[in-house]
C-alpha cells in the first residue's frame, strides 16, 4: 500500500495557479521555499522578490506560476485541505462504523501534523502553521465571490461535505451538518491560534492536546438523538 501511495499527487484546482508548480523542479522550489518564507515573515512582509532571492531565481519566473501572493496562499491552503482529505479517505477506508469514521475525521482536522514523506518538497507542519495564522486571508477579501466561482475553495468545501455526510449518516434529522463541520474546521485553527497568542480566549494548551477532546465532545453532543 505504501508503494501505491507514493505515486499519488495532490491535485489543486487549475484556477488557483497559472502554471502547475508540481510539473517542474522550479515550481516545486517555489512551493517549498514559499512555505518556509511565509512562515518566517508572515504574509504581509512576504514578497515574490524575497522568494526569488531565496530560490536564486527571478520575480518574473514566480509570476509565471502565480499572479500574486494571494494566489500563492490560496494554492497552499487548497493543497493543505486536499492533503487532509487524502489522509481521511485512507484512514476511514473499510471502517463500517460512522461514529468511528467521524471521530477519525475530527482527529485529522484537529490533530498535530507529522511530515508526510510522500510529498518531500512540502513541510506539512510548517504549512499547518500558515493555515492557522493566514488561511482566513485567502477568503476574507473583496474578490471572494469571484474566487469561489473559479474554484479556489473547492478542496475545503469537498472535505467539509465528506465529513458532513458522515454526520448525516449518524443522525439524518440533524439540521446543520455543514454548519457544524465548517465550525469544527475553523475552530481547530482559531483555538490553536488563541492558545499561542490570545490564551485568555481558550482553555486549550499551546500543544493542542485537549483540542481533539473538546471538538469531539462538541460534535457528538450536538448531533446526539
Amino acid at each position: 500500500m505504501k508503494n501505491l501511495l507514493a505515486n499519488i499527487k495532490i491535485k489543486v484546482e487549475e484556477k488557483v495557479y497559472l502554471k502547475d508548480p508540481e510539473a517542474s523542479e522550479k515550481g516545486r522550489d517555489i512551493i517549498k521555499y514559499g512555505i518556509l518564507l511565509i512562515d518566517e515573515l508572515g504574509l504581509e512582509a512576504f514578497t515574490f522578490k524575497k522568494l526569488a532571492e531565496r530560490i536564486n531565481s527571478t520575480e518574473a519566473t514566480i509570476y509565471r506560476y502565480f499572479d500574486s501572493k494571494h494566489m500563492l496562499l490560496s494554492y497552499l491552503i487548497s493543497w493543505y485541505w486536499n492533503w487532509l482529505e487524502y489522509r481521511l479517505v485512507f484512514a476511514i477506508n473499510n471502517i463500517d462504523s460512522p461514529e468511528e469514521r467521524l471521530r477519525i475525521a475530527i482527529a485529522i482536522l484537529s490533530g498535530r501534523i507529522e511530515n508526510d514523506m510522500d510529498f518531500e518538497h512540502i513541510d506539512e507542519t510548517t504549512l499547518q502553521r500558515i493555515v492557522v495564522a493566514e488561511s482566513a486571508k485567502a477568503y476574507l477579501t473583496k474578490s471572494v465571490d469571484a474566487n469561489n466561482k473559479e474554484g479556489f475553495f473547492l478542496s475545503y468545501k469537498r472535505l467539509c461535505k465528506r465529513i458532513a455526510d458522515i454526520v448525516h449518516e449518524i443522525n439524518p434529522d440533524y439540521k446543520y451538518p455543514a454548519t457544524l463541520v465548517s465550525t469544527v474546521a475553523e475552530s481547530a485553527h482559531y483555538q490553536k491560534f488563541f492558545a499561542l497568542h490570545l490564551p485568555s480566549l481558550t482553555n486549550i494548551n499551546q500543544d493542542g492536546s485537549a483540542l481533539e477532546d473538546f471538538l469531539t465532545h462538541m460534535v457528538f453532543k450536538s448531533i446526539e438523538k
